[in-house]
């Protein structure tokens, strides 16, 4: 959803990849990345096809996971901007290639007639931004001291890719120097290098209806975190509410019927044994249940103020561990 331009990156690329590796060998000659013809020949239409598909389907699949993962560039600064930031380094890297050909040739003294095909050198560039703008939230650990974050797996995937083929380290290379002069706007590169709006218009009246894909109607809305993972802690964090709101409910229908003053503590068990995997299979003993909380007066006051008894205010307090926030919430909606 959001990103038209990732999801077609993402096909029709793969796509062809996979028709010219079953299909259509012959017609892979076509889409090599043949850096002797463009030299010596002027094939200039290679460096299009050549830096376009990729002929080696570990390539394919590891580029197309990489797309997959950065398309929240597109969600974020949109499909004009990120469309802009591919085309320059698209461009950059493909000058950074020829220039690091030649700078081989002339420190180690070997000859590249082809570099690998495919889009590389913008996916590479995207490690850049990635790098820069994606906070780091740490998952888990490994033997106590490796840290598993949310972009391990991503990094992963990047030295996959690198180590795919012989001379890729250039396309990795021209594309985080590309990525690094257009992401810090040397040379106002970004002004020069960039799709024009009417150029955006058009593509969004005729490409973007195929490839965008329809809002999710079955997931509830909230508020659009940086990554997947803090809008997916957001998610888990609406359904706990929502969970403790029903209990809320539950229990205000009991009170109705029975009388009395809630049983908070009972209310509110999923947020102090939220990281308890196990809490389900877990009921506490008298003898472990925890001294009670000490209340803040002030926020009792405040809560009275509002015009809920002293006792609705000290329980609620207490349950949500003195969290204002929360035990108004509770208060107002139910």
């Amino acid at each position: 959803d959001k990103a038209p331009l990732s999801k077609s990156l993402l096909l029709i690329p793969s796509a062809i990849s996979i028709l010219l590796t079953l299909l259509f060998q012959h017609y892979q000659k076509f889409f090599a990345y043949n850096l002797q013809a463009i030299k010596e020949d002027f094939q200039i239409w290679r460096i299009v096809c050549g830096r376009t598909v990729c002929l080696d389907l570990k390539d394919t699949f590891c580029s197309s996971l990489l797309i997959y993962n950065f398309r929240i560039f597109e969600r974020r600064y949109g499909s004009r901007k990120f469309s802009s930031f591919l085309l320059g380094a698209w461009v950059l890297s493909a000058l950074f290639d020829l220039l690091l050909v030649e700078l081989a040739q002339y420190i180690f003294g070997f000859t590249i007639n082809s570099l690998p095909s495919g889009f590389l050198g913008p996916v590479f560039a995207l490690f850049v931004p990635f790098y820069c703008s994606i906070p780091r939230v740490q998952v888990t650990q490994v033997l106590g001291h490796f840290s598993i974050t949310n972009k391990t797996l991503v990094y992963i995937l990047g030295l996959q890719l690198l180590t795919s083929g012989s001379y890729i380290w250039i396309l990795a290379l021209s594309g985080l120097i590309s990525g690094i002069c257009y992401n810090s706007s040397i040379l106002k590169v970004h002004q020069i290098l960039c799709v024009p709006s009417w150029v955006a218009k058009i593509f969004s009246w005729t490409l973007e209806p195929i490839f965008s894909s329809a809002e999710p109607t079955n997931e509830i809305r909230v508020g659009m975190g940086a990554t997947v993972d803090i809008q997916r802690q957001q998610r888990m964090e609406l359904l706990d509410r929502q969970i403790m709101m029903s209990q809320v409910a539950q229990m205000r229908r009991q009170r109705q019927q029975q009388g009395g003053m809630i049983n908070w503590n009972r209310l509110f068990p999923p947020l102090r044994h939220r990281h308890n995997a196990n809490y389900q299979d877990h009921r506490p003993s008298d003898q472990e249940t925890p001294p009670p909380t000490e209340v803040s007066e002030e926020q009792v006051a405040r809560l009275m103020e509002m015009g809920f008894s002293r006792g609705d205010a000290l329980e609620a307090l207490r349950a949500s561990n003195n969290d204002l926030n929360v035990a108004t919430n509770f208060l107002l909606q139910h």
